[in-house]
């Protein structure tokens, strides 16, 4: 009981983060307030289990706080699902709404249970320290394998709705067991209300009706690929809360998010007009720029670094994507692909990678542009993309980490936001060579961008006095101010 019960919550800890960022992203204050909530109820769960266990016979509680407690996880798809359709967002009101939702009650009931076993198996004083320490034991290696086998082997096989549908059933299932072998014991297990057993059919029948915004559950994300309504062959990636990608079926040419249209116009200008690259880009997403640059540049070699198989499959099997040994697709992190990459051999690196709205935070730093650095060619040009807003902490301080490793720098941006007066996607390119920024400049304008160019001078103004990110020191997720709606 007490091995079950403690690995329930960790289940439902686990998938519980999963299951509120389709909503709300997944962001340091996500997993913040999602561990948070968890251990909250953990310790009022206990502390009030414990305090119950002195009052009363725990026979009479174990088997319905089980069968209360599963019945609950169970009861969490559809309420997250209900509730998430009504607030959605990154503000911090959403998060620890649909946090709460997600774990506090459950957790809490089943939490209860060990304090309770504790209180059965304790024959006399003399053995407190034992049975205690014991029962802990237990406890903590249901946690480790609920941890384990869900992180590497439940997500990896079945989506979030059965893996908490199958836990909360068998919890509800352990608590009858439990209460039929009671009831066999002197004292008896007391009743088990009806009412419970109805609540885990309700919340299955109510997980299987439940809005749900994702057509495929992937190891990172709630996917889905939507159609242009005003462009036959236009289709939008969604991941999680953002547009991700845009590609086109027929035409890897348009470009329909402005930052995809800054960078494919960085990419204009490195070269001249048809030369094949050599390209590495952090970040797979719908191949919007390694397609528009083998289409522009044939015989341009691109390898992608993509850490979802399952977006890399979503790209295959409804956006068209055909890999050869010009367009190399790698699942992995971006931070350990660049480790691998030969020095001194690619012509660009894009930046493309996010979790939620920010840049993995170890892609940011200076240890990691060091890499970047390392496998670009004397003349070659990093262009990332980043997303921010007043007051673009996190972009200064990622411009005065750029500026660490390359001599020039620019940014690409819409006035407003170059201005400090608002925000979005913002692209900065880096290199070790000037950079032409009136041909930089026109390139923008024959992508129809209204996008302007901040020469370095404006850079260093504005990354001012910001902090170096570093790989001990790189809080990007709390100098990021994520608020709007933009491209990812």
């Amino acid at each position: 009981m007490t091995f079950l019960s403690s690995g329930a919550v960790l289940v439902l800890e686990i998938v519980g983060l999963r299951l509120i960022a389709p909503y709300v992203g997944i962001t340091l204050q996500t997993n913040t307030a999602v561990i948070g909530f968890a251990l909250a109820a953990i310790a009022v769960g206990a502390w009030a289990g414990g305090a119950t266990a002195d009052r009363r016979d725990p026979r009479q509680l174990i088997a319905p706080l089980l069968v209360a407690g599963g019945a609950l996880v169970v009861a969490v798809l559809p309420l997250v699902r209900f509730t998430g359709s009504l607030f959605t967002g990154p503000d911090a009101g959403s998060v620890l709404l649909l946090a709460a939702v997600a774990v506090v009650v459950p957790a809490a009931l089943l939490s209860a249970v060990p304090p309770m076993v504790v209180k059965l198996q304790l024959a006399s004083l003399a053995e407190t320290g034992s049975v205690v320490g014991k029962l802990s034991g237990i406890g903590t290696l249901g946690g480790i394998a609920a941890t384990f086998g869900t992180g590497f082997l439940l997500v990896a096989v079945f989506p979030s709705s059965g893996i908490l549908v199958g836990t909360g059933l068998v919890t509800v299932a352990a608590g009858v067991a439990v209460w039929l072998l009671l009831r066999r014991s002197p004292g008896g297990a007391g009743r088990l209300p009806t009412a419970l057993l109805l609540l885990a059919v309700a919340g299955s029948l109510l997980a299987a009706v439940a809005p749900t915004p994702c057509e495929a559950e992937t190891s990172y994300h709630c996917a889905r690929v939507v159609a242009d309504p005003e462009r036959e062959t236009g289709r939008v990636l969604l991941l999680d809360t953002l547009r991700h990608s845009y590609v086109d079926l027929a035409d890897p040419t348009y470009l329909e998010f402005e930052y995809v249209r800054a960078i494919a116009a960085v990419t204009d200008v490195i070269a001249p007009p048809g030369e094949p690259l050599s390209a590495l880009h952090l970040g797979g997403g719908g191949l919007t720029v390694p397609r528009y640059l083998a289409d522009v540049r044939p015989g341009t070699t691109s390898r992608v670094l993509e850490v979802d198989p399952g977006v890399v499959a979503i790209d295959r099997e409804q956006l068209g994507l055909e890999t050869s040994e010009d367009l190399q697709v790698r699942v992995g992190d971006a931070r350990v692909g660049l480790t691998a990459e030969p020095a001194g051999e690619r012509d660009l690196v894009v930046g493309d990678a996010f979790g939620g709205l920010s840049v993995p935070w170890q892609l940011t730093t200076v240890e990691a542009l060091e890499l970047v650095d390392r496998a670009l060619t004397g003349d070659g040009v990093y262009v990332a993309n980043l997303i921010d807003h007043p007051p673009l902490g996190f972009v200064r301080a990622e411009l005065a980490t750029m500026r660490r490793v390359w001599p020039h720098v620019l940014l690409l941006a819409r006035a407003p936001v170059l201005a400090g007066e608002d925000g979005g996607n913002l692209v900065a390119v880096g290199a070790h060579r000037p950079l032409d920024e009136a041909a930089l400049a026109d390139a923008l304008h024959a992508q129809d961008s209204q996008w302007r160019v901040a020469s370095g001078a404006e850079v260093a103004a504005f990354a001012g006095d910001a902090r170096v990110l570093t790989d001990d020191a790189a809080p990007v997720d709390q100098l990021l101010t994520p608020y709007g709606t933009p491209d990812r």
